[in-house]
């Protein structure tokens, strides 16, 4: 049982001052450790230090050497909905759903861990899902190339996701991965299929919503799973 409390209402922008709360904010990176230093399923403890100097959370053992970092993994798009091609779907938001949508996404439940080094100087898996048109931050969509990474299937995430085998290989297999990062929210009873926030088409299409009703879909099953998450957290300290 944890003693370190966790409040899942925490928005982490508000100790992050003005800054990236991924990066400044000292709530988020306390969080982060209470939370992933635990043991992986090789029986290995995975300790993560917060004040190494070596990077926002560090861990070196005979498993290996990995810097980590924080990512808030769930775009809201406000940013793109304002811009003249989806400003129709923007002005018809009230103003209030804008602002939970986008807090909820900065609880501890909206946000995860990668490896933050840059290897050979090419992209990190925060930055590449970012910049892929086809995944475009999202997190479900970067979750099923996790997951075929796993089973030895391309995705649009292939080459980045290898540079980092050895990451990956802590968990041995996608259901362990999922079970330590409290992502089952994200399954199909279960299952190793994805319940994807939008209709998936093998990544074949834009994974932003281009209309109303479809935004509203993708924003009501993506504060769906933050609430889930934060409930599988919250449920840690009972």
């Amino acid at each position: 049982m944890r003693t370190i409390p966790i409040d899942i209402t925490f928005d982490f922008r508000t100790d992050a001052n003005g800054g990236d709360p991924d990066k400044t904010s000292a709530t988020l990176k306390k969080y982060h450790k209470v939370l992933w230093s635990k043991t992986l399923p090789n029986g290995h403890f995975f300790d993560l230090d917060s004040n190494s100097g070596n990077g926002y959370l560090y861990h070196k053992s005979d498993l290996g050497e990995f810097v980590l970092a924080s990512d808030t993994v769930l775009p809201t798009f406000l940013k793109q909905l304002q811009r003249q091609k989806y400003s129709s779907i923007f002005e018809q938001i009230p103003e209030e759903e804008v602002e939970n949508f986008e807090y909820i996404t900065y609880t501890i439940g909206g946000i995860m861990i990668f490896p933050g080094n840059r290897i050979d100087g090419c992209m990190t898996i925060n930055g590449a899902r970012g910049c892929h048109p086809r995944i475009a931050d999202r997190f479900d969509l970067t979750v099923e190339c996790i997951r075929r990474y796993y089973a030895g299937e391309e995705s649009p995430l292939q080459t980045v996701l290898a540079r980092y085998d050895s990451f990956f290989r802590l968990f041995e297999n996608f259901k362990n991965y999922v079970d330590f990062f409290l992502l089952k929210d994200l399954l199909i009873d279960d299952s190793s299929a994805i319940r994807f926030f939008s209709p998936f088409d093998n990544f074949n299409s834009s994974p932003i919503p281009a209309s109303l009703e479809s935004y509203l879909s993708f924003r009501g099953k993506t504060i769906d799973f933050v609430e889930c998450r934060n409930n599988r957290i919250a449920n840690l300290f009972k």
